[in-house]
């Protein structure tokens, strides 16, 4: 018998897509350069080495995130009280609305995330770096 949920996945995303900014690829291009914005990608590490990153990105992987965040706890990095705005991003963007969702109920502010994730700031022409596993062209 299949295990009847009280809640999809798909709803989980659509509330929390309700409650957080989204913001376009486009949009986060143009933040990239901004000093006082950190982008964070939410990805596994083998994510990140099979198909690259965003220059610059802080890699939290998402199973850690509220503990990097959290200043009670022995895994918080001080990033996350720099009072910077947070561009959180996976690879289709459904983790990274969850992820922001949670963050934002936890405090953190000014928080966002990239709709469509890794593959729309890919399709958008933003930069990237290959990751150690990427393919390289032919020379």
């Amino acid at each position: 018998m299949p295990l009847k949920l009280k809640k999809t996945v798909a709803e989980l995303v659509a509330e929390a897509n309700a409650e957080i900014e989204t913001i376009s690829a486009a949009e986060a291009i143009k933040l990239k350069s901004d000093p006082n914005v950190v982008f964070v990608d939410i990805r596994d590490i083998r994510e990140l080495d099979r198909d690259g990153r965003v220059p610059g990105a802080l890699h939290a992987p998402r199973g850690m995130l509220e503990f990097w965040v959290d200043p009670a706890t022995p895994y918080h990095r001080e990033i996350f009280d720099s009072g910077k705005k947070f561009v959180f991003f996976c690879a289709g963007g459904l983790r990274s609305a969850l992820a922001t969702q949670q963050l934002q109920r936890m405090g953190l502010e000014p928080v966002c995330h990239i709709a469509g994730g890794f593959r729309a700031w890919q399709e958008a022409g933003g930069p990237v770096e290959p990751g150690s596993k990427t393919p390289k062209a032919n020379a």
